[in-house]
């Protein structure tokens, strides 16, 4: 009878583990792009607060320049993105574990990331500001010095912002930042004065203040960073949907459609970045 249960215990356990995994995607090293044409659908990754990037609209739509341009690739292959949001500082795990294909979402391409992931071809390019409010008088990254800063985990701000600490790390209080899960939260507490300055992506800080009509209200400085790419983050054994990626991109720049997008949501008419 012991027997028994054990072994009925066993298949229950088994039977668990089954449909836990039937919930996500097989992150193999095998290439996904044929499970994706064939499922018609692709999920990507974001942080929808990251205007004007990907992020929720007031009636709760996720919208944005990513999410359009990630669109307009995929319809050339008639599959379908899905967005899920998640935690930005998590977002390598999630890619890992195949509870998303691609990582999209403003992504900077880093010599760390790029042991973890597979880069498309970059599609948009970014600078590491510092915003800090008008009336502190802080106007470069020099003026920060004893001051407290503010960043986003997991993001490519912190991140240079260890890798070159003489630009900031080195004078700011505690040699440091307090890191906030979005930006949203960080704007929140540079508000109301919890923190001095915030070192923020341009395209963000340009977007946000601006359609919060705060932009007499703030000082946006740069900061001496190199400016950044943004690219499509994939498994490292997805070549063909990264290679699927890339030729998107470069019909979608032919075609005028990457200018349509890039007029919508910045206001002039990019073009495709170098590699």
């Amino acid at each position: 009878m012991k027997l028994r249960k054990l072994v009925l215990g066993m298949a229950a356990v088994l039977t668990l583990v089954s449909l836990a995994a039937c919930g996500k995607k097989e992150a193999s090293g095998d290439d996904s792009w044929k499970t994706i044409e064939k499922d018609q659908k692709v999920t990507i990754g974001l942080d929808d607060t990251f205007v004007p990037m990907g992020f929720k609209d007031e009636d709760g739509k996720i919208v944005g320049f990513d999410v359009d341009l990630a669109k307009a690739v995929f319809d050339q292959y008639d599959v379908k993105a899905d967005f899920q949001p998640i935690d930005w500082s998590m977002k390598e795990n999630e890619l890992e574990n195949g509870t998303i294909d691609l990582i999209w979402n403003g992504y900077t391409v880093t010599e760390s990331r790029k042991k973890k992931v597979l880069f498309s071809n970059p599609y948009a390019q970014n600078e590491q500001v510092l915003v800090t409010k008008k009336d502190s008088g802080i106007t470069s990254a020099e003026a920060m010095k004893g001051k407290i800063l503010g960043a986003q985990e997991g993001s490519s701000g912190y991140e240079a912002f260890g890798n070159e600490p003489k630009m900031l790390k080195d004078i700011v209080k505690d040699n440091d930042a307090t890191l906030y899960a979005s930006f949203n939260e960080a704007m929140i507490d540079l508000e109301n004065g919890r923190i001095n300055g915030l070192l923020i992506d341009k395209v963000y800080a340009d977007y946000y203040l601006k359609q919060a009509n705060k932009l007499d209200k703030y000082t946006i400085s740069s900061v001496g960073f190199k400016n950044e790419n943004f690219a499509v983050g994939a498994r490292k054994g997805d070549k063909e949907l990264v290679q699927k990626i890339n030729s998107a991109f470069k019909e979608l720049q032919e075609n005028d459609k990457y200018a349509e997008i890039s007029q919508k949501w910045f206001g002039e008419e990019l073009t495709l970045p170098k590699k």
